[in-house]
């Protein structure tokens, strides 16, 4: 079976400065069976679309002032600082010390990282009082320049430093989409020194944190593949192979299946990359772990050992999620933009029956953001049913509708997403049904 899909315009080679083309998308299915399945997965794609539901539920918007640079909104906000809350945590647990570093630097920096000869083409660059600066695409040489601007034993490894950190990258306009292709964006990102003998288990320690952090998101289909050396790199053969050998020593003593990928490495080094699954099957490729012997060396990088002898450290680029950006955008298709209530930027709607109940839904929501809660009042002079269905179509978890009767029992009528009537209760057994 065969159908045509749509027809749009395409720049050759996605840059827009090219001849623009006509694009025929189409597929083709043994059975009429598996067409039917294939186009209903599409169907529930146009309407989990990040790029309609973010500014629908007044998370974010995109503006040709700024392409490729989301403005994020209130909605949108609350949500990157709950993701940054959960990572952090994890931060927390395993003993990262977060550090932040300039966005601009020197365009040298880019030369002694190896980045000018691997990476110019994506970056951005400018000149102030006869200077060259670049705006930094990766998080990295800052890093080395934090270390480096200490002493170090090797008592003080590992030494994590991670840090959330804006990153600009000079993509073609042709290319970008939505959240998930930006030109400015922030990785959860982390650098962790170490002796070689050390790497087996801080690898095993950011798997583990990568599978409990995919976890609470709700992912638990998660793919890894180890990707080797790229034709573009730094290094000698020896240093790539002893670094190859240790990540996938490393990954062998966790006892985790994975997949090879030939050639997709760092230039500087191979790499560990995590893969999910999202609600409608698709594979998402989020979080790395990269071994680097380049940068120490590049960098001059050293640590005193027992012997009182220099020795360069081994360098481990890891993110968790990798861009916040492409990371939100995927759990709002995930979600379909109904995020679990833990996650939800405003965890309930109250909405009053009429305007004489307003004050009472002003006063419970006054209680409820005392105890840490996110909620929201409808203000509106609307009938019932159009503020129930304007709740509806906001997404929220919850819906609290307050009348004569909540208000005079000092209650909440409960709507939850998910379980239908909970019935009325108090503002304090409605924190406890939040906590749960």
């Amino acid at each position: 079976m065969i159908k045509l899909n749509s027809v749009a315009g395409s720049y050759w080679r996605g840059d827009e400065n090219r001849e623009q083309l006509t694009r025929i998308y189409g597929t083709a299915f043994f059975s009429k069976d598996d067409l039917a399945e294939y186009l209903e997965r599409i169907e529930q794609a146009k309407a989990r679309d990040h790029r309609r539901l973010g500014p629908e539920l007044d998370l974010f918007m995109l503006r040709d002032e700024a392409p490729g640079m989301p403005f994020w909104l209130p909605n949108g906000t609350v949500l990157l600082g709950l993701i940054e809350k959960e990572v952090r945590q994890q931060l927390s647990r395993r003993g990262y010390q977060e550090i932040a570093t300039p966005q601009v630097m020197d365009e040298a920096l880019w030369h002694r990282s190896g980045h000018w000869d691997n990476y110019k083409d994506d970056m951005y660059f400018m000149e102030v009082d006869e200077r060259r600066y670049a705006l930094r695409p990766m998080n990295c040489p800052g890093a080395c320049l934090v270390y480096g601007s200490d002493r170090h034993s090797y008592r003080d490894l590992p030494l994590r430093l991670a840090e959330f950190g804006r990153v600009t990258r000079n993509e073609r306009e042709g290319v970008l989409h939505g959240l998930l292709r930006v030109r400015a964006f922030t990785q959860d990102d982390a650098h962790v020194y170490c002796t070689v003998d050390q790497v087996e288990n801080e690898v095993a320690e950011i798997c583990e944190a990568i599978d409990e952090l995919y976890a609470r998101f709700g992912f638990d289909d998660v793919q890894v593949e180890l990707s080797t050396r790229p034709e573009k790199s730094l290094g000698s053969d020896e240093l790539w192979e002893r670094a190859e050998s240790m990540l996938k020593n490393a990954l062998d003593s966790q006892g985790r299946e994975y997949k090879i990928n030939p050639g997709d490495g760092a230039f500087y080094g191979p790499k560990i990359d995590f893969h999910v699954t999202d609600a409608l099957g698709r594979s998402w490729q989020l979080g790395t772990c990269q071994l680097d012997f380049q940068m120490p060396e590049r960098f001059e990088l050293d640590y005193t050992d027992g012997d009182d002898e220099r020795q360069r450290p081994v360098m481990i680029h890891r993110a968790l999620l990798g861009s916040m950006e492409r990371f939100a955008g995927i759990l709002i298709e995930h979600y379909a933009g109904r995020f679990p209530a833990w996650l939800a930027p405003v965890q309930a709607r109250i909405v009053p029956v009429s305007d004489k109940h307003l004050e009472y839904a002003r006063k419970v929501a006054e209680d409820l953001r005392a105890e840490g809660k996110r909620v929201s009042v409808e203000e509106r002079s609307e009938s019932v049913g159009k503020k129930i269905r304007a709740a509806e179509l906001g997404r929220f978890p919850f819906m609290l509708v307050v009348g004569d009767r909540e208000q005079e029992a000092g209650e909440v009528a409960v709507r939850s997403h998910a379980d239908g009537e909970l019935g009325s209760m108090d503002v304090a057994k409605f924190c406890m049904l939040l906590d749960s």
